[in-house]
């Protein structure tokens, strides 16, 4: 007899590939909000989406986007392509901090501590991400 096996699934819209990005507390975080339906704003969702892209199947963010106030499936669709378009890296915690002090949504759950909301340390994102993030400081070393 073959026993099935039950995983405990968050979300319907949810892919395999989202796991991973819950072993990032910012990204729980984030996935929590978006599956409950709470406005996490323009910056958690372009965060999500810069991350996001890496991880999950185009399907899944955008449904999960479009449960977001004020946004519909084409202004999701119009907003991951925007990200892939111009190639957005994920943002630092510095970045991410800069825009949560300005209120709203708060990404990072507990900024005093510096290890929580680094991205680059909470995930391991394709080789050429890290890639562009040297190039683009070699040539701002370059340019001083």
């Amino acid at each position: 007899m073959v026993q099935a096996v039950s995983r405990h699934r968050r979300s319907d819209v949810q892919d395999n590939n989202a796991r991973e990005l819950r072993d990032s507390p910012t990204m729980a975080r984030l996935l929590d909000a978006l599956e409950s339906g709470v406005d996490i704003g323009h910056y958690g969702q372009f965060t999500f989406v810069t991350v996001a892209r890496h991880f999950m199947g185009e399907k899944a963010i955008l449904e999960l986007l479009a449960r977001q106030p004020e946004m519909d499936m084409p202004k999701a669709r119009a907003l991951l392509e925007h990200v892939k378009e111009r190639g957005y890296n994920p943002p630092s915690r510095e970045r991410i901090l800069e825009h949560q002090d300005k209120g709203g949504f708060q990404i990072i759950a507990n900024p005093q501590n510096p290890d929580s909301g680094n991205l680059y340390r909470e995930l391991e994102f394709p080789e050429a991400i890290y890639e562009d993030i040297n190039h683009y400081y070699e040539e701002k070393a370059e340019a001083n």
